[in-house]
């Protein structure tokens, strides 16, 4: 298998226990590169939240992609500009806004500039703004939301052993209209029902004529898992859960020991 795209998680994966991307991991990107590899950060966040990860590893060059908000959006990382993108409208924004309401969770939507800050349950102000400081935060009363108010992702953060027991309360239908998952303890994301990170692939292949076969995928969490499932090799961290162990073709060694370095030269590079 000769392959031509890599694609990393952040979190978990290129970053460290520390959240560093090591010497070796760099280097490893920079090597792939050099030989023609397209390598694409894929993360949850915003483009705008990992800029500096990006400067680091060397991937603001024109040319360079980014697959951002768990795989909904792919956009030129030296320009921002968006080449696709699949988001919310407004009528899932409130139908999600009235799921948060009854599971008494604070709830924020997120779009490709701002975190817009709903009304919260009584004493309970989200936490995803002061964890998301590369967007502001903006105050919304929803009965002045624009017709055309297309959102990326809705998230829920809140301490995570209250969010825990709330999870299994959401009713069946939802899941069967949006894409949800933890991303973090604290952190419950809603995505349209067309987006996980897995499709993120099928939209990078779509810009740039590479087939997803020819891809490998690095991950470690639930949200990683379609990536490692649809990729023509997928790879788990040695720090996985083990349902995207039981998913990956190869297992890696663990973020702490460098474990993208390692499946970059092992598999890419030989």
């Amino acid at each position: 298998m000769s392959i031509k795209l890599v694609a990393i998680d952040l979190d978990g994966t290129l970053l460290n226990s520390h959240n560093q991307v090591s010497t070796e991991n760099k280097e490893a990107i920079q090597k792939a590169k050099d030989q023609g590899v397209k390598v694409v950060l894929v993360t949850g966040r915003p483009l705008k939240g990992m800029l500096h990860i990006l400067e680091e590893c060397n991937l603001l060059e024109e040319g360079d992609i980014g697959l951002t908000y768990n795989g909904g959006l792919v956009q030129w990382t030296h320009s921002g500009e968006t080449l696709r993108q699949i988001a919310l409208p407004k009528e899932d924004v409130l139908d999600v806004y009235a799921l948060s309401e009854k599971l008494e969770l604070p709830c924020n939507f997120i779009d490709l500039d701002t975190v817009y800050e709903p009304r919260y349950p009584s004493g309970k102000k989200s936490l995803y703004p002061s964890v998301m400081k590369a967007l502001p935060a903006k105050p919304i009363d929803l009965d002045d939301l624009p017709e055309e108010f297309p959102i990326n992702k809705i998230v829920m953060s809140w301490h995570a052993e209250e969010l825990d027991q709330k999870i299994p309360l959401i009713p069946d239908i939802y899941h069967e209209r949006y894409t949800i998952f933890k991303s973090r303890r604290n952190l419950l994301e809603v995505l349209p029902k067309s987006v996980d990170k897995g499709k993120g692939l099928h939209l990078l292949s779509e810009v740039l004529g590479i087939p997803v076969s020819d891809m490998m995928a690095i991950g470690d969490q639930e949200n990683d898992l379609a990536m490692v499932q649809e990729a023509g090799m997928g790879v788990a961290m040695g720090n996985a859960t083990q349902l995207v162990k039981d998913a990956a073709q190869v297992i890696t060694k663990t973020n702490d020991e460098h474990g993208v370095a390692y499946a970059i030269e092992q598999y890419v590079l030989n």
